[in-house]
């Protein structure tokens, strides 16, 4: 008899079962979610029509919910506040200005229309923060592409919304075009934001780049949320020998659909023309030294505190280098002398109390 455990076919066999289990039961959970998606629609046509109509009063969903509860005790999902959120998730999303934005998609996926593309894909945890943080139809089309092409969790979705990601993205001033052919520039710019809001750092006055540097490293999953989907952490203050020369470059990065290495410099300061030179140097030698012939041109980004575009624009017209240049903001603390010098809660609400 054949021992099993040790089997190489058997376990290959085993490996396979597995995966199959775990692809139905992702199957499993779309099918539910597209059904309860399908339902929460046709729930929130009938109320918002009942509401429109005005026959039976503006404290329907409070009423509904209370019969709900009563009726079908053991069933969750439609108490006042989930029933409003229903009775909107209709009313925004049945707008023509929200199915415009389906429409080729939806002609390219067989006719199918905009509930079963959300349910299929978006739980409804995500939508809800949709229709309650995201108002302008564009703004919603994006978080929505984003979230399923990144597959974000319902943090990371209302963090994205509200760091201001679809103000952000794509914005950096940049020489892509000019250096890179147009399918990969056209990525490239949509791939770095302006400004980089790293909230998830706290420094206290004077700190320098290698501060900044320090903490970005710590907190490299939250990094590397901000840089978005697709870069690879390479290594930090990443050594090159130029000409006899020592070489230490902030942070080298690869990106997985660029197919590229990317020299991320942080300056803690407001933006001069040389920086621009100095990073077009370094790609120049990741270029030479450690790109291989498969990898596409070297990209850089440069992060400075504060920059004026017009300036950065002319900076970056003679450079052959492919760059964008984007501000940075950090959270600061508090100095020390000074946080002890603020009220506490309690003698806020002591000076309240006083007051006549």
């Amino acid at each position: 008899m054949i021992e099993l455990v040790s089997n190489n076919e058997y376990k290959d066999w085993i490996n396979e079962i597995k995966l199959k289990i775990l692809r139905t039961q992702t199957l499993a959970i779309k099918s539910a979610n597209n059904v309860l998606i399908r339902f929460y629609w046709e729930l929130g046509k009938d109320i918002s029509e009942k509401l429109e109509a005005g026959q039976w009063g503006s404290k329907l969903i409070e009423q509904i919910a209370k019969d709900l509860k009563k009726e079908l005790p053991e069933i969750k999902g439609f108490s006042r506040t989930n029933l409003y959120y229903i009775s909107q998730f209709y009313k925004k999303f049945s707008q023509a200005s929200y199915q415009k934005l389906f429409v080729n998609e939806i002609e390219q996926k067989a006719n199918k229309a905009i509930v079963p593309q959300l349910g299929g894909q978006l739980p409804w945890s995500h939508i809800k923060v949709l229709i309650s943080k995201v108002k302008d139809p564009g703004q919603t089309y994006f978080y929505i592409r984003e979230t399923i092409n990144n597959g974000w969790s319902r943090d990371v979705l209302s963090l994205q919304i509200k760091s201001q990601l679809y103000e952000r993205q794509g914005k950096a001033v940049s020489n892509f075009e000019q250096t890179l052919p147009s399918l990969q520039s056209d990525l490239a710019q949509q791939t770095i934001k302006d400004p980089y809001v790293f909230d998830f750092l706290s420094l206290s006055q004077p700190y320098h780049e290698k501060d900044i540097e320090k903490q970005l490293i710590s907190h490299i999953s939250k990094f590397l949320l901000e840089l978005g989907k697709g870069f690879a952490f390479i290594g930090q203050q990443y050594h090159l020998e130029i000409a006899d020369q020592d070489y230490y470059l902030d942070l080298l990065f690869y990106h997985v659909k660029l197919k590229c290495y990317v020299v991320i410099e942080l300056k803690n300061k407001k933006f001069i023309p040389e920086y621009a030179g100095k990073l077009n140097f370094y790609l120049s030698a990741v270029d030479e030294l450690i790109k291989d012939e498969s990898d596409k041109p070297t990209i850089g980004i440069l992060l400075c505190r504060d920059k004026n575009n017009v300036e950065v624009e002319f900076s970056l017209r003679g450079m052959k280098q492919p760059m964008g240049v984007s501000e940075f903001i950090v959270t600061e603390k508090l100095p020390e002398n000074l946080k002890s010098s603020l009220p506490t809660i309690e003698e806020i609400e002591q000076e309240l109390e006083s007051k006549p």
